[in-house]
């Protein structure tokens, strides 16, 4: 049974899409606003002017389905102890994907050899996402 992530963007998942799509690649395979929703939300699930944020949105990065939302659009994600974790077929794909990544963020970890990947590096994105990009050695 897989599990995949959902993450809250607080507001700013339209913004997180677009950066997704151009750092990793990100596919889009389903997007509902507010607006769209079949039912009406629960009294307080969602602020008021908030219908044409983002209410679900489910993508594939490198294979792997994450799932995000704008939450109750309170401005600022909190991904504190989270991070995903992106295997490359190799460095070149490594070091663009993690460039892309860290445009506008934190490297935490430069990428570089690690005595488990040929090529290893960690960082938080724009909107304080951990990623640990990886090359995964063949054996």
């Amino acid at each position: 049974m897989p599990i995949h992530p959902y993450l809250s963007f607080e507001g700013r998942a339209e913004e997180a899409i677009a950066f997704y799509r151009k750092a990793a690649g990100a596919e889009v395979q389903m997007l509902m606003r507010n607006r769209e929703s079949p039912e009406p939300p629960p009294p307080d699930m969602v602020p008021p002017g908030s219908e044409d944020k983002i209410m679900h949105a489910q993508l594939t990065i490198g294979g792997s389905t994450v799932m995000l939302s704008d939450g109750m659009c309170g401005g600022a994600p909190n991904f504190c102890g989270v991070s995903l974790y992106l295997a490359l077929p190799d460095a070149d794909a490594a070091r663009r994907s993690f460039d892309a990544l860290a445009d506008g963020g934190k490297v935490t970890m430069p990428l570089g050899p690690t005595f488990w990947s040929p090529c290893f590096g960690m960082l938080a994105d724009r909107f304080g996402l951990g990623w640990m990009v990886t090359v995964e050695e063949q054996r």
